[in-house]
């Protein structure tokens, strides 16, 4: 199977953002690619929050019609969904099967609530509702586990997609902060796939998109060893892996920590 993570920088023009947005799905279409993965907030990273949607609106009836145009499964990275309430939406992801059908919906579970002084502050749960349960994808006979963002640091969420529900890739698009993705952002995702013994796909953003908030972008891929085996530079761009799921089983044959896993109790 082939994987594709498209990087690309959203800013205020929607519009913009999503012909951006098909132009690197047509990229991986071209270079193979059965699955092709984008960013958190595909289609809006401004100073503002646009106006919620069904899961069966635009933006899910564009990403629905590129996967079946392109004859490819398409990971609409995220939108803003209609929420719970009037101030609060999802932060929610969209899988395409090859023919445009919807196959998967995942809203983030956890929130980016973060306050570093004289560095960032934001608080998405003031206008973001939580999701509450988790969502594993077949694609093609393998089991895709779908998070977002920063979910990345909530290892127990990871372990249940691999461990209960038996996820071989665990997805991740992200809008990664700058400051805390030159840092973070690979160290935690090479642990998500050694832990896990999954390959993951990890497709964010890259560059300033609105005052105070920039991205760190370097989409990758990374197998179940934890070897980085694609790597996007600092640009708007599309890279491609193969996943080699015979490698998978060998990694978890000869060191079986998931099977390992054992319950306990605090003492």
């Amino acid at each position: 199977m082939r994987v594709a993570v498209c990087q690309l920088n959203a800013r205020d023009n929607r519009a913009d953002n999503l012909k951006v947005a098909r132009s690197l799905l047509e990229r991986a279409a071209a270079l193979g690619a059965d699955v092709a993965v984008l960013p958190e907030y595909t289609d809006y990273l401004g100073p503002s929050v646009p106006p919620p949607e069904p899961v069966d609106g635009e933006y899910g009836s564009f990403f629905a019609a590129a996967a079946r145009d392109l004859g490819m499964w398409v990971h609409a990275g995220s939108f803003h969904e209609v929420g719970p309430t009037p101030s609060h939406s999802y932060n929610t992801s969209l899988l395409f099967d090859r023919s445009g059908t919807l196959a998967a919906t995942y809203r983030k579970i956890h929130l980016y609530d973060v306050d570093i002084p004289g560095r960032v502050s934001y608080l998405e749960s003031a206008t973001i509702a939580p999701g509450s349960t988790t969502s594993v994808a077949t694609v093609e006979g393998v089991p895709f586990g779908l998070t977002i963002c920063y979910d990345l640091r909530f290892p127990s969420l990871y372990q249940s997609l691999a461990v209960e529900s038996a996820a071989q890739v665990l997805v991740v698009p992200a809008a990664f902060m700058l400051h805390t993705g030159r840092d973070h952002w690979e160290v935690l995702l090479r642990a998500r796939a050694i832990e896990n013994q999954c390959y993951v796909v990890a497709a964010s953003q890259i560059g300033d998109h609105e005052p105070g908030r920039s991205c760190f972008g370097r989409s990758m891929i990374i197998d179940p060893w934890g070897t980085v085996v694609a790597q996007a530079p600092d640009e708007v761009t599309v890279v491609v892996a193969d996943l080699d799921l015979s490698r998978l089983a060998r990694i978890r044959r000869e060191l079986p920590s998931l099977a390992n896993t054992r319950p306990f109790s605090v003492g």
